[in-house]
């Protein structure tokens, strides 16, 4: 009786534990529950299955192999900031006068000035029209030198600079007296180089591969960067800039995507951040040549030069372990790494090389549409278009607030530049201690603030801006440009520590792309800013600026930290779409290589019959207590 007794209370706390169990499930929904199950399921794969990041481990995380890798980077840097830049040392100004040589027949011991004064009409300051000369005649010296010449017209046989110490662009192709270059067709020629080689190599870096997109911007650099030295016209000129704007762009993405997946933790960081770093060193050595060469061709001969060598680069350059993956080439994949081991002398465990396996059951794919369609990338890349954007316009907008100030070319160009070098280097103090997301937002706030500052500050000679007294205007102009100095010495660190951050949140499968996409985001950010600019509206520049830097603020709070986290190699390796962006990506969130949609919902669906088991396995229990209630009555 007394066993009977305790089977009816065990049945009964069945009963009332079954009831409490339905009365948590009411007030939680169901799909909460599967979706922290699917959390927990893709956090412990991810701390026991990332594979690629223990073999890693294994090859050496930072050894021969990968600091070869990064040293690698170094001239390319250079020379692609070379040739970027070199457009501002090869326009400058020129002081034209018509070629008079036809009086030398008359009188072959005149001197220069002799010459002109003989020649060219003069000002009403005494100064020589640069653009109109006397008409020849068929006198002798004596008579032209008593009687003069009267007869003016348009120079008939070209031009000569006699005050001019160096050639340039402007008296090779004599781009002067109504044939002078538009600056915004040139800086124009730029960007538009920027646009579609962002997209291009993009494109390329994502379906050939990081090697042979590196290859192909290299290639472009030798023939359209040093080729320069070689064109016979301004067009051709124009043709030779547009291309290797777009090959410089290409190097820097493919590049930046082959050191991303290369290495890992903060050496990914330190390696863009080195590679910046020698970007502002070109600008340093382009300004230095520049001053120094008395010729425009000898400036891309002398600078250029140092590209041939990185014809070896067929030979030395690896190939991305994680983009072979992604497509399929496992057995590659295994070369290369073991290739990497051995140069690190180490050796990766067969059981270990083993365990390497393919994203799923077949090749991974991705396309540009998947920025669209997948609800997560979507988000991510809208906020870093956003930020991009702001970014283009505020640096575009400092670059062009330099040179109202009229200051000197050499001197715009070297103090930046050497401004940027500790600018970048303090990103490495900045994400140790910040991360990725806060040294974003702290450097592109500085950066944005100067900015703004510097805009309400009068522009110096004109100061048209927002119409400050002349005395103020010339005595603003030394503060004015140290604002620009420390503006641009923010923005510097804002695009390292943002480029390190675009990389790390964007899938393998479409890292490059995304880099591609986001160039072009920065680069129309600084076409906008020219044609605000080009308005002469006072307001227009600041409301740009204000408005871009707070949305793009504004969106940053919603990107997840990446510092620490493994990066994605395809699209099912990014978070579920029901997560929130702003949540911390933790080690518990983070997905596998190797666990899919379909496991989980396989394991979600065993976890849920195996709970429809239990129930009715308490459902039998408890109509046999009740029956034996019955008995006993």
């Amino acid at each position: 009786m007394a066993k009977e007794n305790n089977f009816k209370v065990e049945f009964k706390y069945q009963h009332h534990l079954r009831s409490f169990h339905r009365h948590e499930a009411a007030e939680s929904p169901r799909s909460c529950s599967l979706d922290m199950l699917l959390r927990r399921l893709r956090a412990i794969e991810a701390k026991q299955d990332d594979k690629f990041a223990t073999i890693m481990d294994a090859v050496g995380e930072f050894g021969t192999f990968q600091r070869r890798l990064v040293a690698l980077t170094f001239i390319p840097n250079i020379l692609s900031a070379f040739f970027l830049f070199a457009d501002i040392f090869v326009f400058t100004p020129q002081k034209p006068y018509c070629n008079t040589s036809w009086i030398l027949a008359v009188g072959p011991n005149l001197s220069e000035s002799e010459r002109l004064n003989l020649t060219l009409p003069q000002a009403p300051n005494g100064s020589f029209l640069t653009c109109l000369m006397y008409l020849p005649v068929d006198w002798d010296l004596d008579s032209i030198i008593h009687f003069g010449l009267n007869r003016t017209d348009s120079c008939q046989d070209g031009w000569i600079y006699p005050e001019v110490k160096k050639r340039s662009l402007i008296n090779e192709f004599d781009l002067v007296c109504g044939k002078e270059p538009n600056p915004e067709i040139v800086r124009n020629m730029y960007l538009a180089g920027l646009l579609t080689g962002s997209f291009l190599f993009g494109f390329i870096t994502d379906k050939l591969g990081r090697h042979p997109s590196i290859l192909l911007s290299l290639l472009g650099l030798i023939i359209f960067g040093f080729g320069t030295a070689f064109v016979n016209s301004f067009h051709q000129y124009l043709l030779f800039r547009f291309s290797v704007s777009q090959a410089a762009v290409g190097y820097a993405i493919s590049s930046a995507s082959l050191i991303t997946e290369w290495l890992v933790g903060m050496h990914r960081a330190h390696a863009i951040i080195l590679g910046h770093c020698f970007f502002a060193m070109g600008v340093i050595f382009l300004t230095g040549l520049a001053y120094s060469l008395p010729h425009w061709r000898l400036l891309f001969l002398v600078g250029g030069a140092p590209v041939f060598p990185l014809i070896s680069y067929i030979w030395i350059l690896p190939e991305s372990p994680r983009w072979l993956m992604m497509k399929g080439k496992l057995k590659e994949a295994k070369q290369v790494l073991c290739y990497a081991a051995g140069v690190n002398k180490k050796t990766i465990p067969l059981s270990l090389l083993d365990k390497l396996q393919l994203p799923g059951k077949k090749v991974t794919t991705a396309s540009i549409l998947d920025f669209y369609s997948n609800r997560h990338l979507r988000k991510v890349t809208l906020v870093l278009c956003s930020m991009w954007f702001a970014i283009g316009c505020n640096y575009y907008m400092l670059s062009l607030r330099m040179k109202e100030l009229g200051v000197n070319t050499h001197f715009a160009q070297v103090i930046p530049g050497m401004m940027e070098v500790p600018a970048r280097l303090c990103c490495i103090f900045l994400l140790e201690q910040l991360k990725r997301k806060r040294s974003l937002i702290l450097t592109f706030l500085q950066g944005a603030l100067t900015c703004f500052l510097s805009l309400l500050l009068p522009a110096g000679k004109d100061g048209h801006r927002l119409r400050w007294p002349h005395c103020l205007t010339t005595e603003l102009k030394s503060p004015l440009v140290l604002i620009i100095v420390l503006g641009e010495f923010s923005l510097a660190a804002t695009v390292t520590v943002f480029y390190i951050y675009t990389s790390e949140l964007l899938p393998t499968v479409l890292r490059a792309t995304g880099l591609g996409l986001l160039t072009l985001v920065w680069a129309a950010g600084g076409i906008s800013s020219l044609i605000v600019v080009n308005q002469n509206i006072a307001i227009l520049p600041v409301f740009l600026c204000c408005i871009s830097a707070f949305v793009a603020l504004f969106f940053c709070f919603k990107l997840p930290e990446t510092q620490d986290q493994p990066i994605p190699d395809s699209l099912e390796h990014l978070p579920p779409e029901r997560r929130t962006m702003s949540e911390d990506m933790s080690s518990e969130d983070m997905l596998c290589d190797d666990v899919t949609e379909e496991v989980a919902r396989n394991t979600i669906f065993n976890a849920t019959m195996t709970n429809m088991d239990q129930d009715s396995l308490s459902n039998l229990s408890l109509q046999s207590g009740e029956e034996i209630d019955k008995q006993e009555d």
